[in-house]
């Protein structure tokens, strides 16, 4: 079944799915060719005359070939359209774009630039196929320039998807907007008219299984390097833990990964990597009077999130001044929460967008913290993950060869994962990569996604090489590799 109802969704979100829909057998130009067919169908539904004139402006980019596609819909059911390729033919960046401006070109005159208001007069309606769900920043040359003619025009504007400067001061604001697949975040009547909703093929499961697509959320590096801090709280009678989650922050891109934790553990730590700042943090255990110096530590540090739980065991005394901890951390940085601390979980976190929590229990710990047994079916596991979301306002990583992430009303599954990722640590590892990304301010459901996906892609690449001799050392060394591999096929033009 395609995506048409659900939550609206972001640009990122669709994105996503546009890729994901590709590797589960949606191609794009066969989507972009069924975004031509309904735009086709909704101007003949709004202008049933023949003799009405309509004039396509497209762009660059995916919403300009959704735009050509409709012009030649509109001639395969008997209507002449203009197109306008504003920024130029040799501007069209995306192939299926230029696939669909081909098919326009070979049988109608193609006008290039920025129609005149003059050029515009006359019209009963504008189709604005310039920007659609990939723009951001301020409006440049043409595309402000055309939308200034179009307003200047007076024409009634029918807008693809979203509205040319969606979310900005020189946003063109249409008559109606066919949005595509899914609602969209922001868009409403004020800033897009009448809107209607279309399906364009793009199934449920692009949107609710991760998939190659996701990698699309990746933060883009800066000019000025990596800065994304990491904060790891854990180790006492275990090391290997805190350190694995420490080292997948740093492979997955982090530029620091700080793990605090007492002594000795902290030595052990220390000598596994020279990579890793290591702060000691009390000692054999963390206990009640060690939190308040952990605390002003890791604010001090400036880091971007804290990853806390694997390692620190359940001691009594620890077990003691985890609530406390929790308490100090949770609103203050993004947090990913694990292993023994989550016995500690408050029973209402107040999450917001500035300090997520995300939760990364495996099932036997679900069950522990939770309650209810998480494992007698994949609708059970499911409605176990959203109903924890829900009632503890956190995202909720749900680890098993399916992982479910529930979160801010999006649920989704990852996996089936490598048979050879069934290795201690592998957990650890998924929790330094979702501090990673959310030390880059990631919104949680999109950082767990990509981590999920990113791990089991991972794990099938070293998984298929080493068999069951696979280590979580080993998928920390691949992660980067991974992640090259999967940035280039997720942004192939």
């Amino acid at each position: 079944m395609a995506a048409v109802d659900g939550p609206p969704r972001s640009s990122l979100e669709l994105a996503i799915a546009e890729r994901n829909a590709v590797a589960i057998g949606a191609p794009l130009d066969w989507l972009m060719d069924n975004a031509g067919r309904v735009l086709a169908e909704e101007l003949i539904a709004r202008f049933p005359d023949p003799s009405a004139r309509i004039v396509v402006l497209s762009g660059g980019g995916n919403n300009g070939g959704d735009g050509a596609s409709a012009v030649d819909h509109l001639r395969q059911g008997g209507r002449t359209a203009e197109l306008w390729v504003v920024p130029g033919r040799s501007e069209v960046r995306s192939s299926v774009a230029r696939h669909a401006l081909a098919l326009v070109d070979a049988r109608s005159k193609v006008h290039e630039g920025v129609p005149s208001v003059a050029d515009l007069a006359g019209a009963a309606v504008v189709v604005d196929a310039l920007l659609g769900a990939g723009q951001a920043g301020e409006l440049r040359a043409p595309y402000r320039e055309a939308v200034e003619h179009v307003r200047a025009s007076k024409v009634p504007v029918l807008a693809v998807d979203l509205p040319t400067g969606f979310g900005g001061p020189e946003a063109l604001v249409p008559n109606w907007t066919v949005t595509l697949s899914c609602p969209k975040i922001g868009l409403t009547e004020a800033t897009g008219g009448i809107i209607t909703v279309r399906s364009i093929g793009i199934p449920e499961a692009a949107f609710d299984h991760t998939g190659p697509g996701d990698f699309l959320a990746y933060p883009r590096p800066t000019a000025r390097g990596r800065k994304a801090r990491v904060a790891v709280i854990g180790g006492g009678p275990f090391t290997g833990a805190p350190a694995l989650a420490a080292l997948a922050a740093l492979r997955s891109g982090a530029e620091r990964a700080t793990v605090y934790a007492p002594e000795p553990a902290a030595a052990a730590i220390r000598a596994l990597s020279p990579d890793l700042v290591v702060v000691p943090s009390g000692d054999g255990r963390i206990r009640q009077e060690d939190v308040e110096g952990i605390l002003d530590a890791v604010v001090a540090s400036k880091v971007g999130a804290v990853v806390v739980g694997m390692g620190l065991g359940r001691h009594p005394e620890t077990l003691e001044a985890l609530p406390s901890l929790l308490k100090g951390l949770t609103g203050t940085l993004p947090l990913v929460v694990d292993a023994d601390a989550l016995d500690a979980l408050p029973a209402a976190v107040a999450a917001t967008v500035a300090a997520p929590v995300v939760v990364t229990p495996n099932e036997g710990e679900f069950a522990r913290v939770f309650g209810g047994e998480a494992w007698v079916g994949p609708e059970s596991r499911i409605a176990a993950a959203v109903a924890a979301s829900h009632s503890r306002g956190v995202t909720v990583v749900l680890k098993g060869a399916e992982d479910v992430i529930a979160g801010n009303q999006r649920i989704v599954v990852s996996g089936p994962h490598s048979r050879s990722m069934n290795v201690g640590g592998s957990g650890d590892v998924l929790a330094g990569i979702i501090g990673r990304l959310l030390a880059d301010r990631l919104d949680p459901v999109h950082a767990a996604r990509l981590a999920a996906h990113w791990l089991g892609d991972t794990g099938g690449v070293v998984g298929a090489r080493l068999g069951d001799g696979l280590l979580a050392t080993d998928l920390i060394e691949h992660l980067p590799m991974v992640l090259q591999a999967g940035l280039r096929a997720a942004r192939p033009e």
